[in-house]
């Protein structure tokens, strides 16, 4: 392969890169440990150039919101399901891409290779909540103090440093130290005042503890309507707040069990998302919280409505929250509980009654898309009869790229969403 580099297109420089990198994977490693080490510092400091470009890249479609085009809510989501990163390395990556425009120095020493991604992202996150005076002053500090050599941790707690700095001039509360000491077998919250009067809120709840939060806070956190644009961390916090307020509905916690296990039995319990629970949990969480029944058809529940009904029962509800831990949607982190029930061919058209058999669980922003671009979601069903639904790239895009998580083209005889 031959690319003029002056001359070549990012395209072109990006085709080229891929084919390099894929054929250096299939190398074996050089005998040499001396060479080995010489050539890990060589790539790394070549893949921190390349995160240079990434975060340019990133920034451009989070800033034009393109992955909604792809089916994806937010970037973060589009980084986790469609890039497989996990959590922690899609918040540094985008919150570098969206820091980078205030950051001038970090950005021109990173693309030169003289600044590490490690480095870049740490600075990136220390001032992500300063505003563009103290940016400054906190990037060209934080940038000396790795001119001196410091590592990567110890400038993230020079960056704390700067904060609580602020804060004792703003008069604000400081920042408490991070109690990473605690277990899990008891729960914790603790809360942090930000500079601008706020709390950040953090914490660890058992699975005990978890049913009732889940029971008490995911009634309210679904939209309030097809016009609610919050995403479900603004819809969570709002829930919280009427809860601590006492604008709120009884706690309701499904836990799905045998009734010889309400009764005293031995055989264990599991909440809607599969979490195993000890039967004297469960018994518990029913004496605290109050047990809602999940019924599968028997006795009086109707289970399926058929079209004189536009909407599902508590009891089908409850039958998909079982179903459906999670969105429908294959690439949705979305838990089940905050999700809406989807009609899966279309209640309006007549081709999906209110059956328990015709239901799926999709949160609020797939909902939307999947009547908006019913050409871009793929639906079957896997064995265990759930539905399950498959991102596809938009039309005008097809040509160039096959479906996120390299899905084949659609089967012309799976259903589609009307």
């Amino acid at each position: 392969m031959t690319v003029e580099l002056g001359a070549a297109s990012t395209m072109e420089l990006v085709n080229a890169l891929s084919a390099i990198a894929t054929e250096l994977a299939t190398r074996d490693a050089p005998e040499s440990a001396a060479a080995c080490l010489e050539l890990t510092e060589t790539l790394a400091a070549a893949s921190d150039m390349q995160e240079s470009a990434l975060a340019g890249f990133i920034g451009r479609v989070d800033a034009t919101g393109e992955q909604q085009r792809w089916g994806f809510p937010s970037t973060r989501a589009w980084l986790r399901s469609r890039l497989g990163m996990r959590e922690s390395r899609a918040k540094e990556r985008l919150t570098l891409a969206r820091q980078r425009h205030r950051l001038p120095q970090v950005v021109e020493r990173l693309a030169a290779g003289e600044l590490s991604f490690g480095y870049a992202t740490t600075v990136a996150d220390s001032v992500a909540r300063l505003d563009d005076t103290d940016c400054a002053e906190a990037e060209a500090t934080l940038l000396g103090f790795i001119d001196q050599g410091f590592s990567a941790g110890k400038v993230a707690t020079f960056g704390h440093r700067i904060r609580d700095v602020i804060a004792e001039r703003d008069d604000t509360e400081a920042v408490p130290d991070e109690d990473s000491k605690r277990g899990y077998a008891k729960s914790w919250l603790t809360t942090i005042r930000s500079l601008d009067g706020g709390r950040y809120v953090k914490g660890w709840l058992n699975p005990e503890d978890a049913a009732i939060w889940d029971g008490t806070l995911a009634p309210l956190a679904k939209p309030a309507g097809p016009e609610d644009r919050r995403d479900v961390a603004e819809r969570t916090a709002a829930a919280l707040s009427s809860v601590l307020s006492g604008g709120h509905k009884a706690t309701k916690v499904t836990v799905i069990c045998d009734l010889d296990t309400l009764t005293g039995g031995n055989a264990p319990a599991r909440l809607t998302d599969d979490t195993p629970i000890p039967a004297p949990q469960a018994r518990r969480i029913a004496l605290a919280a109050g047990v809602s029944p999940l019924l599968l058809g028997r006795g009086n529940t109707p289970l399926y409505l058929g079209h004189r009904e536009r909407f599902a029962s508590a009891a089908q509800r409850h039958v998909l929250e079982t179903l459906y831990p999670s969105c429908a949607v294959r690439e949705c982190e979305i838990p089940g509980t905050l999700c809406e029930v989807d009609h899966v061919n279309g209640w309006a058209l007549g081709r999906s009654p209110t059956n328990i058999d015709q239901l799926a669980l999709t949160c609020g922003w797939h909902n939307r898309f999947k009547h908006t671009s019913p050409d871009q979601i793929q639906i079957t069903k896997d064995q265990d009869g759930r539905y399950v639904y498959r991102l596809l790239p938009p039309p005008d895009a097809r040509g160039a790229t096959g479906p996120p998580g390299g899905i084949g083209p659609p089967d012309s005889t799976l259903p589609w969403a009307a």
